[in-house]
């Protein structure tokens, strides 16, 4: 099981990130304590210097991580006829439930690298790097967050039997299960796709008002309907997108739509949704950043990109997840 190329390429990755990580993380906190942007010294001359060593060592191995979500959900699904009574990546999991914890940090490693990656590309732009201690720092935190995922992919992929008998998502979203899978997918339809438009739609309207108006108080309510979108849009997938992309009315599995069957189109749904949000949580945060002149005349450059990129992104998400309902031929409710 071990020797998946998938899975092969998760441990042996995140192994050197890790390592590599690690390295960064220590020259972050020699960084940390000898830092000042006020000093020419020789000393200072050799720190800058070093910022950009870890600046392109921490940019791949968070590029490898972004990319490895991904990664991980081809491969649970790939290897899912391995399992006898898997049918997706849903039987995989839970043939070791750690797995379930081994996606969950997945997601949060999405945004913490992501936005690592966006502070660090606004202090690299400032002359006086405002945020040098603040991003070392933030990779501490980063390289305890990487340490869990590699132990919780180990845990997982090596505790994987083939000869187990695994259940599927007709079990895990049936009717008959009591878990927060079923309760999703118990969700009444209608009032959930109501639900779900009108807080999309809003969602949409307040990134048009935030790019019309410089205003914090519009930032924040974007950030609140970002933290809160998430949530609702995976409950809505396995509540009623899923049944129009499937086009069958009891079918509430997530991963399904990422098999060939279905064309792959869970990859770029969830890629809009993940990236719609990211970049929608961006202005928000900024606001929690250090006042420097500087840093606020580059946040003010980028904003508007994050805007339309939040805009863009979560469109797409909108648009995969509502064609199926117009275009095909399936029906949950008389129109």
């Amino acid at each position: 099981m071990m020797l998946h190329p998938g899975i092969l390429a998760l441990i042996l990755g995140s192994t050197i990130s890790l390592i590599l990580l690690f390295y960064a993380s220590a020259l972050g906190l020699i960084i940390m304590a000898h830092w000042d942007s006020t000093s020419s010294s020789e000393e200072q001359l050799l720190l800058e210097r070093k910022t950009y060593l870890i600046s392109t060592i921490v940019g791949m191995i968070l590029g490898f991580h972004l990319f490895s979500g991904l990664l991980f959900l081809y491969t649970i699904d790939d290897i899912h006829p391995l399992f006898v009574g898997a049918m997706c990546g849903t039987g995989t999991l839970n043939a070791n439930p750690i797995g379930w914890l081994a996606l969950l940090s997945k997601g949060v490693i999405f945004f913490a690298a992501s936005l690592w990656i966006i502070v660090n590309s606004l202090d690299q732009t400032c002359e006086d790097t405002p945020l040098v201690r603040y991003k070392y720092a933030a990779l501490s935190v980063l390289f305890l967050l990487f340490g869990v995922d590699l132990l919780l992919q180990i845990s997982y992929f090596s505790g994987l039997q083939p000869q187990k008998i695994t259940s599927c998502c007709g079990s895990l979203f049936g009717a008959g299960s009591t878990n927060v899978a079923s309760e999703l997918a118990a969700l009444a339809p209608g009032k959930t796709m109501w639900f779900f438009y009108s807080t999309a739609v809003s969602y949409l309207g307040t990134i048009l008002l935030c790019l019309t108006y410089h205003s914090w108080f519009l930032r924040i309510i974007l950030l609140v309907q970002s933290l809160f979108l998430l949530p609702l849009s995976l409950a809505s997938i396995v509540s009623f997108i899923s049944l129009y992309i499937y086009q069958i009315p009891s079918h509430h599995c997530p991963f399904d739509m990422i098999q060939k069957n279905y064309y792959f189109i869970g990859y770029p749904l969830y890629i809009g949704l993940f990236a719609g949000i990211l970049f929608g949580l961006v202005p928000g945060l900024s606001l929690l950043l250090p006042k420097a002149e500087s840093l606020e005349r580059e946040i003010n450059k980028r904003e508007r990109r994050w805007l339309i990129q939040a805009f863009l992104f979560f469109s797409l998400f909108l648009t995969i997840s509502t064609w199926p309902i117009f275009s095909g031929n399936f029906r949950l409710f008389a129109y």
